[in-house]
């Protein structure tokens, strides 16, 4: 018997390849012999570096760099030699999880900390980027990133305008001579579901604003100045569209990727199951087994077991899921390509309980080792 493994996280309990790991272990409590692949999963958010980074044979660089609020941080990102590639999540220089829920204001959180990432990995000869940029801290636009390869964003004396979303409102001058020059060889995929443009009431800040820290009073300040910002910026490279579907994405970091860079916007689920050739190994498989922390009718929008199942389907191989919780709506994911799917809870407890490390693990472990009982019981 042969089964592919391609779980996603459960978050706050399991990575994707402690799931997969887990599965595996329920597997072969049953079929000694089964060849099991597990293959590291993600969406473009949380787990991407580890998910990509395992499932492509790399290894994880680890760098100090400018944390959202301006102090150093030590952050972490996958290099694939062998393809000069790098792997790179924004959220570990500039998330919303390094900021304590007191601290957290956009007019002075900076995604420098992505730009120093980024100059890292072409330092160490990447050309190649994969950039998950979900669960930012900032509104900057990219400034700071784009600050930290070299860009200029001056005020009116010729100086660099200062971190965050005030740099904004300062910007008289762009500037671009004194940008890395291996800049122009990089390609960047960046893994995002978002579909704001930078401005207006869709826009970064009417929408993401708050959950930042920004006030009422903060936000169309904000969207002023990123208007502002993308006007300066569409005069010196034409191409920048501020209305593009994902300029908003990560508070303005969507838009200075596809205006300053070579990037092109993508759905992070796309990009892992390609680069991990994933469907390479489920061309063969007998079973393809999947799931995520809760499955539920969010799933089947763009979600990483969907996109494992519609691969499957593919080749028409037969799809199992396994969810820590599984709600009502779940149903849905049965006519996305999921032929059956299961919660791995055993017994009435807490969630404390339930998202302990070896809690999940075992009844992960468990509900397989019971599902594969009834395959073993057919054969």
């Amino acid at each position: 018997m042969k089964v592919v493994v391609a779980m996603d996280s459960m978050k706050g309990s399991l990575s994707s390849l402690e799931a997969g790991n887990a599965v595996s272990e329920g597997i072969h409590r049953v079929f000694r012999d089964a060849e099991v692949t597990v293959c590291p999963l993600a969406d473009g958010g949380e787990g991407t570096v580890e998910a990509l980074t395992l499932g492509m044979n790399g290894t994880i660089e680890k760098v100090n760099v400018t944390g959202p609020l301006g102090s150093m941080i030590e952050a972490s990102y996958g290099r694939i030699a062998e393809s000069n590639t790098a792997i790179i999540e924004m959220s570990a220089a500039a998330g919303i999880t390094l900021v304590n829920e007191s601290d957290r204001n956009p007019l002075h959180t900076t995604t420098y900390g992505v730009g120093e990432l980024i100059r890292d990995a072409i330092k160490k000869g990447c050309r190649k980027f994969i950039v998950g940029i979900g669960g930012s801290a900032t509104n900057d636009g990219g400034i700071g990133m784009l600050e930290a390869l070299g860009y200029g964003f001056l005020d009116a004396d010729g100086k660099q305008v200062p971190y965050g979303a005030n740099g904004l409102a300062l910007i008289e001058t762009i500037t671009d001579e004194h940008v890395m020059p291996e800049l122009k060889e990089c390609k960047f995929r960046i893994a995002c579901d978002v579909t704001n443009p930078l401005c207006g009431a869709n826009g970064c800040s009417a929408v993401f604003g708050p959950q930042k820290g920004a006030t009422q009073t903060m936000i169309p300040k904000m969207d002023t100045w990123l208007m502002n910002y993308a006007k300066k910026t569409k005069e010196k490279y034409s191409g920048a569209n501020p209305n593009q579907a994902g300029t908003g994405a990560a508070g303005g970091l969507g838009f200075a990727f596809l205006s300053y860079t070579n990037a092109v916007l993508e759905s992070g689920v796309k990009i892992i199951l390609e680069e991990t050739k994933l469907e390479s190994f489920i061309k063969n498989a007998d079973f393809v087994i999947t799931g995520e922390g809760r499955l539920d009718g969010q799933t089947v929008m763009g979600k990483a077991p969907i996109g494992v199942a519609e691969i499957a389907k593919k080749h028409k191989k037969k799809v199992l899921a396994f969810g820590g919780c599984v709600a009502e709506d779940a149903t849905l994911c049965n006519q996305h390509g999921i032929d059956a799917f299961f919660p791995i809870l055993r017994t009435v407890t807490t969630l404390k309980e339930a998202m302990d490390f070896n809690h999940a693990k075992e009844n992960l472990s468990a509900a397989v080792e019971q599902v594969f009982r009834l395959i073993q019981s057919f054969k």
